[in-house]
């Protein structure tokens, strides 16, 4: 399983939602590393498929499905779950990425 942490310098929401990825991948009980990128170019972020600071994805994909096709974004990143938006990806989001890529090779 390959994850990525993207963010650029002075995000507000990186910290929070890097130290919530990393406290459920251990929760979950996996041992695996987190690729953390410094997103420092509109260059970079179409590159990397950036939709905002922050961003995580696993396998390549990002973990907020119904924006899988959204253009990349050097911007701040605003999450949806439920009616509600945040900075951080909820936790479901994240857990529920993990389950899908520990089902399929990658």
């Amino acid at each position: 399983m390959k994850i990525r942490f993207l963010y650029f310098k002075g995000c507000p929401n990186a910290e929070p939602a890097l130290k919530l990825l990393k406290e459920t991948i251990k929760e979950k009980g996996l041992n695996e590393e987190v690729e953390v990128i410094d997103v420092e170019s509109e260059e970079e972020a179409r590159e990397y498929h950036f939709l905002g600071s922050p961003t995580i994805q696993i396998n390549g994909l990002d973990i907020e499905k119904p924006r899988l096709k959204d253009s990349p974004l050097f911007g701040c990143r605003v999450y949806v779950d439920k009616g509600r938006t945040s900075g951080v990806p909820p936790k479901a989001m994240i857990l529920e990425a993990l389950k899908e890529a520990k089902k399929s090779p990658g």
